[in-house]
């Protein structure tokens, strides 16, 4: 039987989630400060990224939803 789009969707997902959540408890691992120096400005520039990936992330998804057109909505 052919996967259906939301299992393909759901599989992916699950794979790709999994995969970011694991990077970044990597990058939670170079707050060691004793194996790691860095500055309060390189932590701020790195949440500021995590957080532009995650906002543009919410927005593709919802504009997705915006695009389709129905006359019952």
């Amino acid at each position: 039987m052919e996967e259906t789009k939301r299992e393909k969707f759901i599989r992916l997902c699950e794979s790709r989630m999994t995969n970011c959540l694991k990077q970044i408890e990597l990058l939670e691992n170079l707050s060691n400060t004793n194996a790691y120096e860095y500055t309060l400005e390189d932590v701020d520039k790195m949440v500021k990224r995590l957080r532009k990936a995650i906002s543009e992330l919410d927005k593709t998804f919802k504009e997705e939803t915006k695009k389709k057109f129905s006359l019952e909505e």
